[in-house]
């Protein structure tokens, strides 16, 4: 089965299982990693963040528009920001590392 890094706020280093076919937002609820995904993967908040380690970045397919439009509300926008709910797990992927950013901003609540 493939694996993960989620490098958390606090910079510790989690390395997870990451079954095929799942995606990044619903690995880090299965493992207890703090990452909101307030709309439940439908692409209505930026919630579920990540900053994807720049090596990895470009294997990503590319964002949809949608996705471009949620992440211009992400807080600590990066050059390697994806959606977590976005980045579906594949063989390729086995090792992939990504980081929790320093907050979220949920427009959800507002």
């Amino acid at each position: 089965m493939p694996r993960m890094i989620f490098i958390e706020r606090d910079g510790a280093r989690r390395e997870v299982d990451a079954p095929l076919g799942l995606s990044v937002l619903e690995i880090a609820h299965k493992n207890d990693i703090d990452i909101e995904g307030a709309c439940e993967g439908s692409l209505a908040c930026s919630t579920c963040h990540v900053i994807v380690d720049p090596e990895w970045y470009e294997l990503l397919a590319e964002a949809s528009e949608d996705e471009e439009d949620m992440l211009d509300l992400a807080f600590g926008l990066t050059a390697t920001s994806r959606l977590g709910c976005q980045i579906i797990i594949t063989e390729e992927f086995d090792g992939l590392t990504v980081r929790l950013p320093a907050n979220t901003r949920n427009m959800l609540l507002g």
